[in-house]
């Protein structure tokens, strides 16, 4: 069986990407988890705020690879089905799902989000700091998009969400497996089982891409990940990042 990377527990901090690149920065190369009880100023991707509510999940792996960026963007991936796993052990299977690239959701709602940074390490190669949020106990309100709790979804055999403690012990573990095989296989079969508990692959959509919005109809995924979008006019659009709305054409 893989090996976890340690998890620390941190009472308090900023954020526990902020804490990893600062780490990074000072040389440490992990692999180490991060984890906090609450975070004064936690982030979500493209620099939105990330609520955190005690009782909830908030950590990031940091670790060191030689890979090149692109390939190492894959972790993104990983750190989705990591997340998707220790869903599985608590909710229905059938409700956990994941919308590209790295959103896992509980019965179409939003129940966890991912937020990798990088940047060069002093000792070469590149430092990531792969953030995760689960909302276990809690959900934020007022978001663009519904937002649920794994406390809203438990099966009916299981009482309570696990602690932040339990959660951030069995996604580790959860995750070291999905990285070492990613590691000795490629990215491949890490995409065949994303693309296995990802809907809205196949239908239309809407991408939010920094300054322009774009809308066609999702035709899956290419080798790398990216989103493959059908614009009315016939052209193809890969998206790597962004944004996007599934289901519905807005």
């Amino acid at each position: 069986m893989a090996s976890a990377a340690p998890v620390l527990l941190l009472d308090q901090t900023d954020s526990t990407n902020a804490e990893a690149r600062r780490r990074a920065e000072a040389g440490e190369t992990g692999p180490l988890w991060i984890t906090a009880r609450r975070q004064t100023a936690g982030r979500g991707r493209r620099g939105r705020s990330w609520e955190s509510d005690t009782g909830n999940l908030f950590g990031t792996l940091l670790l060191t690879t030689r890979k090149a960026p692109a390939e190492a963007a894959q972790i993104t991936f990983i750190a989705a089905l990591a997340v998707a796993d220790l869903l599985d052990g608590y909710a229905p299977p059938s409700l956990v799902t994941i919308k590209w690239p790295n959103d896992v959701m509980l019965a179409g709602e939003k129940a966890s989000g991912v937020l990798v940074e990088s940047g060069a390490h002093p000792s070469g190669g590149l430092w990531l700091a792969v953030g995760i949020g689960v909302n276990l106990a809690h959900a934020p309100t007022g978001t663009e998009r519904p937002a649920t709790s794994l406390a809203q979804h438990l099966r009916g055999d299981i009482a309570a969400p696990p602690s932040p403690e339990t959660a951030g012990a069995q996604l580790a573990q959860a995750f070291s497996v999905w990285l070492e095989r990613w590691q000795a296989l490629g990215f491949e079969p890490i995409l065949d089982a994303w693309t296995a508990r990802t809907t809205g692959l196949d239908g239309p959509a809407v991408a939010r891409l920094g300054h322009e919005t774009v809308e066609g109809r999702a035709e899956g995924v290419a080798p790398d990940g990216a989103l493959k979008l059908r614009l009315a006019d016939g052209t193809l659009r890969l998206i790597s990042a962004g944004d996007v709305f599934f289901g519905e054409l807005a």
